[in-house]
């Protein structure tokens, strides 16, 4: 039996690893195909962190960079969202388009930032590839995000921490003209003064 078009996104959306395995050997079939939304298998895949199926389909050649409807790839929402273990997979096993945005004008490290999951932000560093000072839509980089979009708590002082030691640019400032600086100031987040200030 060939597989039919749309049976690739079905088996991922049940987690099936055994019948994804079955249809990608068949090289004919098209392992980008979208649903209504313009997902890919492997974006759904990343959707409900289906780690299995997903270095499955990263390893069977899926586009991490393609996007649906809402501007999400597989990439930027594995980093965006903490998917962790499938962002570290897809660093080591395909090639991130840097110049693909999310639907804010954002790359993978500014939502990472801004939600407070440090081991993407890590991950994303150590890469070395990502643009630590791309700027939004609204002129914020990951810095002033996770500054200015979060609580300030503990979570937030090690990113900017993580972000500073790899020479984050402190003076760039927002569509509002403000710094990382500024909002920290606002904010009374004296920890993070402190650091921004050194």
């Amino acid at each position: 039996m060939k597989p039919q078009s749309g049976d690739l996104i079905q088996a991922v959306e049940k987690n099936d690893v055994e019948k994804v395995l079955e249809i990608i050997q068949d090289s004919s079939y098209p392992l980008n195909e979208t649903n209504n939304k313009g997902e890919t298998p492997l974006l759904i895949a990343t959707h409900e962190n289906y780690i299995e199926v997903a270095k499955r389909l990263i390893d069977a050649g899926a586009d991490i960079n393609q996007q649906d409807h809402i501007q999400d790839s597989a990439y930027l929402y594995a980093g965006a969202q903490g998917k962790t273990e499938i962002l570290k997979y897809m660093l080591e096993h395909a090639e991130p388009n840097q110049k693909i945005v999310n639907r804010y004008g954002g790359n993978a490290l500014i939502p990472a930032a801004e939600k407070g999951h440090l081991n993407n932000v890590k991950l994303l560093l150590e890469d070395g590839k990502v643009d630590i000072d791309h700027q939004n839509k609204f002129g914020y980089t990951a810095l002033i995000e996770a500054v200015a979009l979060t609580d300030g708590s503990v979570v937030y002082q090690q990113i900017v921490q993580e972000l500073l030691a790899y020479n984050a640019n402190k003076e760039l400032r927002d569509n509002s003209g403000k710094t990382a600086l500024d909002y920290a100031k606002e904010m009374g987040y004296s920890k993070m003064i402190e650091m921004l200030e050194d």
